[in-house]
């Protein structure tokens, strides 16, 4: 009898720990398929947060440029020009006439373009009307990171001619701090149209013309 009760008890414990193994198996299983799912909702929504902060960096680059002739390599100085530049104005009118021309003895025709000056915008209306969120471009917007994004200008040899460039860079590191690290390594290993690819968030180029990021179009889709 007493051996009956103890193989009954051996069998109950049995069943229990066997209860758990499967519990614990089932949320290894899981975890194995949420996890890949929770890590891209999580970069979708940072990535959509920082290539907004990045399109924000190269609105102000493409202005101070457009005074400046070069672009920024300081944040300070991006922003304080967004402060106090302005914009000007312009408009180009046609303002070509026929005259007579002595040595052709025919009427010819003078082309004359004039620009007028109509009046100045500042750039911070153009560019941030009722908002400052300009003042913290430098910043990465990911709740936990204090990093700030690396932002080089320069002026390189194009076939002969001195173009400005500029670049502004991030890690998915500081982007994905918290995230899985080994997701986050096969994420930085991204080769794909669909994805950002590389180890890094880049906006243009300090090695060729461009103002573009290396984020695919779905990005600019969502964001819009």
């Amino acid at each position: 009898m007493k051996k009956f009760e103890l193989t009954e008890k051996n069998r109950k414990i049995t069943t229990y720990v066997l209860y758990f193994l499967s519990l614990v198996l089932v949320f290894l299983i899981f975890r194995s398929i949420n996890s890949p799912i929770k890590f891209n909702e999580v970069k979708s929504e940072r990535y959509s947060k920082v290539i907004d902060r990045l399109k924000d960096i190269r609105n102000a680059q493409i202005a101070f440029k457009s005074v400046n002739g070069i672009y920024s390599n300081d944040f300070e100085e991006l922003i304080k020009f967004i402060d106090s530049a302005e914009f000007t104005i312009t408009q180009k009118r046609d303002s070509s006439y026929m005259e007579y021309d002595r040595i052709y003895r025919i009427d010819m025709l003078r082309e004359v373009i004039v620009t007028d000056t109509l009046g100045f915008v500042s750039v911070k209306d153009s560019l941030f009307a009722n908002s400052s969120d300009y003042k913290n471009m430098a910043s990465i917007p990911i709740k936990g990171v204090e990093s700030l994004f690396s932002l080089k200008a320069d002026v390189i040899d194009k076939n002969g001619y001195n173009v400005p460039v500029f670049e502004v860079r991030v890690s998915k590191d500081v982007i994905l701090f918290d995230q899985n690290k080994d997701l986050l390594n096969q994420e930085k290993e991204t080769v794909s149209v669909d994805g950002v690819n590389g180890p890094d968030l880049v906006l243009g180029s300090l090695t060729d013309v461009s103002t573009s990021g290396n984020w695919p179009t779905t990005f600019d889709v969502e964001t819009k």
